[in-house]
């Protein structure tokens, strides 16, 4: 078995805390944010295993394909012809690991035997901690349910791909992932706690902020340090760097209980979000909202491009509406955008024209009339 190396990168997970109610109430309960924690922590630990042991799984998987193709052939000791025999044949071998790695093989058709990835599941509704309602009974039980093997016919490239991985799980060693995992979320692990002034709120006898007040209470043990059991063992929050947000426009901080309060010393406000800060969000995400609209619309055969100038226009229009009225930050340009694709995306694939080039003159011309008219605007904006 490979020994996974560790992997830099912390494991970090964000929830919202208004998904939270009080332990005996319809919802999450808190510890279930160590545990989506700990399967981020293990999936991360497990692909870097994975990437360590790519290499020597492709070969294993190359020669598997390679023995399906060309079965080895029986050798019949003492004939005269059997070293010929064997050097054809791995003559031809080698000819078809060739069109194999080029890709000529690709659509041919093999049968496989593959390991069954069906997980065996059993749902049930229970007490604190089981809001995850599919139990992954092989992780409970290990080797109780052994893995099935299933003789698969597919192609040459999809069944390469499956030998892949069969052969990535078989070398790494998942008890070492496992016990990586969960050291590395005790040691290094982070949680963004948004939304946490959904929670603020003192008892007052009755109704909703009973069981907001009882979710900040819930919380404390998990942030101050104490042990949550999950599916790979127990993990202790000791020393896992929790940050919390909120918007407080209603509430305060204050509202919070002092506890809880003592757990986030260090407080930071947000300046609101500039002009360079919204053109940056329109362009730089990996899913920022252009590119999400780019690939959308590419699916009915529109090419979309969009302009500095008309990017620059779209954040200038942001800025405008959130001085002017409620400041929603960058929730504001999908709006915008919204309002302002509206027509190319009801037409689609209708347009004559598959290049739409959106410019600061498209932009003016759809939403300038409309962020002028503040009557309009606070309905459609």
């Amino acid at each position: 078995m490979s020994q996974p190396k560790p992997s830099h990168a912390p494991p970090r997970t964000k929830i919202e805390a208004s998904k939270f109610t009080e332990v005996g109430y319809v919802g999450r309960d808190v510890e279930s944010m160590i545990r989506e924690l700990t399967d981020v922590s293990v999936d991360m630990t497990k692909q870097a295993a994975y990437e360590q042991v790519s290499d020597r799984a492709k070969q294993n998987a190359e020669e598997s394909i390679l023995d399906i193709l060309l079965p080895p052939a029986s050798l019949h000791y003492g004939s005269e012809t059997e070293s010929d025999s064997e050097s054809s044949a791995n003559r031809t071998r080698e000819k078809l690991r060739q069109q194999l790695r080029s890709g000529d093989l690709d659509e041919r058709l093999i049968e496989i035997d593959t390991q069954d990835r069906g997980p065996a599941t059993i749902d049930f509704i229970g007490g604190q901690g089981m809001e995850e309602m599919g139990v992954n009974l092989r992780d409970m039980f290990g080797n109780i349910f052994p893995s099935k093997t299933v003789r698969r016919k597919m192609r040459v490239a999809e069944a390469l791909e499956y030998l892949v991985r069969d052969e990535q799980e078989r070398l790494v060693d998942m008890e070492q992932i496992t016990r990586q995992a969960i050291e590395k979320v005790q040691n290094s692990g982070i949680i963004f706690l948004d939304e946490i002034d959904k929670i603020a709120g003192r008892e007052t006898g009755t109704g909703p902020e009973v069981s907001r007040e009882g979710v900040q209470r819930d919380l404390l043990p998990i942030v101050e340090g104490t042990n949550v059991n999950t599916r790979y063992g127990m993990v202790s929050t000791e020393h896992i760097l929790f940050i919390a947000a909120g918007a407080f426009h209603v509430s305060k901080p204050s509202d919070l209980i002092p506890e809880l309060q003592g757990r986030f010393p260090i407080r930071v406000e947000l300046e609101p979000l500039t002009l360079d800060d919204l053109k940056r969000i329109l362009t730089q995400p990996k899913n920022s909202l252009i590119k999400q609209y780019q690939a959308l619309l590419s699916t009915e055969g529109i090419e979309l491009e969009f302009t500095d100038d008309a990017i620059t226009r779209i954040a200038e229009f942001t800025v405008e509406m959130n001085r002017s009225t409620e400041n929603i930050g960058a929730r504001r340009l999908h709006t915008l955008l919204e309002k302002l694709l509206d027509e190319v995306s009801y037409l689609g694939s209708e347009l004559p024209e598959k290049r739409q080039v959106i410019d600061a003159e498209y932009v003016e011309k759809k939403l300038g009339d409309l962020v002028e008219d503040r009557d309009l605007r606070q309905y459609i904006l």
